[in-house]
Formats: C-alpha cells, sequence, structure tokens
C-alpha cells in the first residue's frame, strides 16, 4: 500500500499541513512509524472535513474517537475509494494544458455536486477521467455549450440517483444495525462488510441501467438517420407529425398530503411513478419530470399518447388514488438540458389545468394526429385558456365501446 509524507498526503487530501497535523495530535490521524500516511487517512481527512462543515466540533469528534464511541476505520475499505485524492495539476494549468475553456472545465466541480471551484484548485483524481471525456468531446468539434449541457444533466441525474442510493443504505442498512444496539464500531465494521460486495454489484447494476437507456436513445438516432438518407434518396416519403406533450395531475394531491402526512405523499408518488412509467414508455412516451402534484410527459407520436393518458386515468382510479386529469396538446416543442420547452409545453399544461376529475381533455391538433387510434372525441367547444391568446378547440377523449 502506498503511503506518503505529510506534505504530500496533505496535498492528496486538500488540505493544509496544519491541519494534518492538528489531526495527528487528536489522535484522528495514526501516522506510520516513519511518519507517513495512507489513502485511507487521506479519505479520513476528507471525512472530518466534511463533519466540520455540517457543524460537528471537531473536539467532539475527537473525543468520541479517543472513548472509542467513533471510528473512521471503515474508509479503509476499496469500496470508500470514491473519496478521491487531489492531483498536483489546478483547473488552470489543465486548461492551458487541454485547451478546455476554462470555465467548461471548472463545470465538472459542480457536475460532482460540489460548489465551483477557484481557478488555482486542484483537480480530483476522478474529475481527470471526466476532463478526457470533454477533451476528446471538443477535439471532434463538439460545440462547448453542447458539452456543458450534456454535463449538466448527467451532474443533476446522477445526484437524484447517488441521494436515493444514500437513503436506502442509510434505511436498509445503518438504521437496523443502530437500532440492533450496535456501537458505532460495530456499525463500521458490519457496513463495511456489506458494502465491499454491494458496491460494485451496484456500479454494474447502474452502468447495465445506464447502457439500457442509451440502446434506446442510440436507435432513435439510428432510426431518424435512416429515414433522413431514405428521404432524400427518394425511397421514403416522410409523415412529419408534430410530437405531443402530455400533462397528467392529481386533484386534491396537497389536500391529502396535508391530512395524510409525509409519509402518504410518499407512497402515493412511488404508486403512480410505477402506474404512469409503465403505461407511457409501452405507447412510446416517456415522463420528463415530477411537479407538485402531477407528471409532464413527451409522446412522440399524439394518437398513442391519448390512448395513453385513458390508460393512466383509469388505473389511477383503480389503484385507489385520487382520480386524474389530462391535458395533451401538439406541436413543434425545444429539447434543452434533458427538458422540453415552448408554446406546445405551455397550452399542454393549461389544458390539463382545465380538465375536470378523470377527464383527458386535447386540442384540435391532437385529435387531427389521432387519427387510426381506438379513441374518440366529443367537442367542448371553443374554450379561453389563461395564458393563451386564443380560444381553443378543445375536446374530451375517451376509449371506443
Amino acid at each position: 500500500m502506498e503511503r506518503y509524507e505529510i506534505t504530500a498526503a496533505a496535498d492528496r487530501a486538500g488540505t493544509t499541513v496544519e491541519n494534518m497535523q492538528q489531526l495527528v495530535e487528536l489522535g484522528i490521524l495514526r501516522p506510520d512509524a516513519d511518519g507517513r500516511f495512507s489513502e485511507g487517512d487521506v479519505r479520513r481527512v476528507r471525512v472530518i472535513e466534511g463533519l466540520v462543515a455540517s457543524s460537528i466540533p471537531l473536539d467532539l469528534v475527537a473525543t468520541a474517537f479517543r472513548t472509542g464511541e467513533f471510528s473512521l476505520d471503515f474508509v479503509d475499505a476499496p469500496s470508500y475509494n470514491l473519496f478521491d485524492s487531489y492531483t498536483s495539476e489546478t483547473f488552470e494549468e489543465a486548461s492551458a494544458r487541454t485547451g478546455v475553456p476554462l470555465d467548461l472545465l471548472m463545470m465538472i466541480r459542480e457536475a460532482t455536486g460540489s460548489a465551483t471551484p477557484e481557478p488555482g484548485s486542484p483537480i480530483r483524481e476522478d474529475e481527470m477521467a471526466i476532463l478526457a471525456s470533454i477533451e476528446y468531446q471538443l477535439s471532434r468539434g463538439f460545440r462547448p455549450i453542447a458539452v456543458e449541457r450534456h454535463l449538466r444533466v448527467t451532474g443533476d441525474s446522477l445526484r437524484r440517483v447517488a441521494e436515493s442510493a444514500g437513503d436506502i443504505w442509510r434505511s436498509e442498512v445503518m438504521e437496523p444495525l443502530l437500532a440492533a444496539g450496535k456501537t458505532a464500531q460495530q456499525v463500521g465494521a458490519e457496513s463495511n462488510e456489506t458494502s465491499t460486495v454491494f458496491t460494485p454489484l451496484d456500479d454494474a447494476a447502474l452502468l447495465a441501467i445506464y447502457r439500457g437507456q442509451s440502446a434506446h436513445a442510440w436507435m432513435a438516432n439510428i432510426v431518424a438517420g435512416a429515414e433522413s438518407t431514405l428521404v432524400r434518396a427518394g425511397l421514403h416519403d416522410r409523415l412529419d407529425r408534430a410530437p405531443a406533450m402530455c400533462f397528467l395531475d392529481i386533484t386534491g394531491y396537497t389536500r391529502l398530503t396535508m391530512e395524510r402526512g409525509d409519509a402518504a405523499a410518499a407512497e402515493l408518488a412511488s404508486h403512480l411513478a410505477r402506474l404512469v412509467e409503465r403505461t407511457s414508455v409501452r405507447y412510446g412516451g416517456r415522463p420528463v419530470k415530477w411537479l407538485g402534484d402531477g407528471v409532464m410527459f413527451f409522446f412522440k407520436d399524439p394518437g398513442p399518447g391519448v390512448v395513453a393518458a385513458l390508460e393512466m386515468v383509469t388505473g389511477v382510479a383503480d389503484a385507489g388514488l385520487p382520480p386524474a386529469h389530462v391535458g395533451l396538446h401538439a406541436g413543434p416543442v425545444v429539447f434543452q438540458e434533458g427538458d422540453y420547452y415552448g408554446q406546445t409545453v405551455n397550452v399542454a399544461s393549461r389544458i390539463a389545468d382545465y380538465a375536470r376529475p378523470g377527464e383527458v381533455l386535447v386540442s384540435q391538433a391532437v385529435v387531427d394526429a389521432a387519427h387510426g387510434t381506438d379513441v374518440t372525441f366529443r367537442e367542448i367547444g371553443p374554450v379561453e385558456l389563461k395564458g393563451v391568446g386564443n380560444a381553443l378547440r378543445l375536446h374530451a377523449a375517451s376509449m371506443l365501446a
């Protein structure tokens, strides 16, 4: 195992020699007989600084160390190598070396969940892998703004994944051990035993899910490319059809949350997520984002989107959940940073607001694009919607008998 003298260890931990010496004096760090530190000691420094930043006094941590109530021995395990060390290269130096714009380069730190660094801050070892990817993208002519958007979306999405993983670890591993009366050292040892096996399995599962999602995105690009090639060759007549945006809201969700509490609201959200995810994907759509009391969807084809909406409303009712109401509108949209924008989105949201509980309302544009589906439409007349300039012809959708 590689060991470092105090200056090198301090650099790898992103701290000062003085801080390292203080932690040694407090008994938190234990250098070997030659005064050298392990990679685990470097991780301990980062964890300790995280505790202090969370308003846990250093002297209380030191006291817990001395009495044996608290230990960081578990960070020596390989599964804790996610607390990566710092390199000797700063963001400023890396920008000069690679040609990657400094502002874009520093966004790497933001994508990993930390505050924006100073130009003279050292880069972490894990961030070097992200830098290599960005450097290659730019060398292939990728626009910096596109790279930045992808970095931001990736960081935000994986933040949610990481927080969910942290939550399940706390509820399914740590809390049962503490409830069983285990000491802090026993919790560390037993949870470490679990993490040694679980972490590589979870990493592999995460990559497999990402690759599965990527396969769908890549296939969409392959289909679009093939279709464009055939159209240019005069071998295919493409029928351009605007996509549909769909909003599903739960009637009385806020009141239900207040009446039943946060736990019931979380259970409701989980149940709803399973239902709408399966239904929307089955009809070629996907949830874009979760809102306070509902979900926004994108459907490439409006017709199947209406069928999906009707099935979701029925499914919500069959599950004993508060009734849902849905609005759909078809038209051009702008996709950026994992989200959809534009007037089509705004109009669909307003239609959903107008719909009554259990009702699926659609615009004339959706009706015009929904030929061939097992859906019937009943016009309810021109409707003035808040924030929409002209009155819209709205239709109530229902399945054919």
